[in-house]
C-alpha cells in the first residue's frame, strides 16, 4: 500500500481532525487503509498530553482538550503548520527514538535537545512532537510555529518550558516562505526513507 498525502488547505477543528485519526490508526492496523500524512493549521486550541499536569495552565479561562499523545499541553493557532500521521512501524523500523530523529526543519538552522524533545532553534523551541504508538502503528504528529501568535503560550507553561523560549520562523526572521505545505510535505517524505 502507498502512503497518503492529505493537504488541508481551510482550518480545521481539533476534535474533527483527532476523530478522523483515530478512525485511521484502526483501520491501517486491519490493513484497511494507507497510511497517512496530513498537513493542516488548526483554530485556536490547547490541547494536553498524558504527562501535563494542571499547574501548568495559567489562565484558568481557557478550555484545554485532553489527548492522548505523549508530552505536556501545548496550543494549536492558525500559522502554526500540524503534520499529522500514522505510520504502520510494522512494515519499517520499530524504533520510536529513529522515529523523533527523522522529524527535521526545512532551512532553518536547528537541533534536538537530548533533554526536551521537540526542534530548537538557539534556545527556543520552533516545533513541537507528540507521538503514540498503537500495536505499532504511530500516530498524532508535529507542529510547527511559522507565523502564529506567540502571545497565546503566555497562557500556558507549554511542553513543561519557560513560555518565553518559543519562537517561530518569523520570529527568527523568515518572512519569505513559499510553497509550504510541499516543502514540509518533501520533507517528512524523505525522512520516512529512514523509518
Amino acid at each position: 500500500m502507498t502512503l497518503q498525502v492529505k493537504i488541508s488547505k481551510k482550518l480545521v477543528p481539533y476534535k474533527t481532525a483527532f476523530a478522523f485519526l483515530k478512525k485511521r490508526v484502526e483501520l491501517v492496523k486491519k490493513s484497511k487503509a494507507r497510511e497517512l500524512v496530513w498537513i493542516l493549521e488548526h483554530p485556536l486550541t490547547f490541547t494536553k498530553g498524558i504527562r501535563s499536569k494542571e499547574n501548568e495552565i495559567l489562565d484558568k479561562k481557557i478550555k484545554v482538550i485532553k489527548t492522548n499523545r505523549g508530552g505536556k499541553i501545548t496550543i494549536h493557532n492558525p500559522g502554526q503548520k500540524i503534520v499529522y500521521f500514522t505510520l504502520n512501524l510494522n512494515r519499517r523500523k520499530k524504533d520510536i527514538k529513529n522515529l523523533v530523529k527523522q522529524i527535521e526543519l526545512y532551512k532553518i538552522k536547528s537541533y534536538a535537545d537530548k533533554k526536551n524533545i521537540g526542534i530548537w532553534v538557539k534556545d527556543k523551541k520552533i516545533a513541537a512532537i507528540g507521538i503514540r504508538v498503537s500495536n505499532w502503528v504511530a500516530y498524532h504528529g508535529f507542529s510547527i510555529n511559522i507565523n502564529n501568535d506567540l502571545d497565546h503560550y503566555k497562557k500556558i507553561i507549554p511542553c513543561g518550558l519557560d513560555n518565553t523560549k518559543v519562537t517561530s520562523i518569523k520570529a527568527e526572521g523568515k518572512n519569505k516562505i513559499l510553497n509550504l505545505e510541499n516543502k514540509l510535505k518533501d520533507v517528512f517524505l524523505k525522512c520516512l526513507e529512514n523509518i
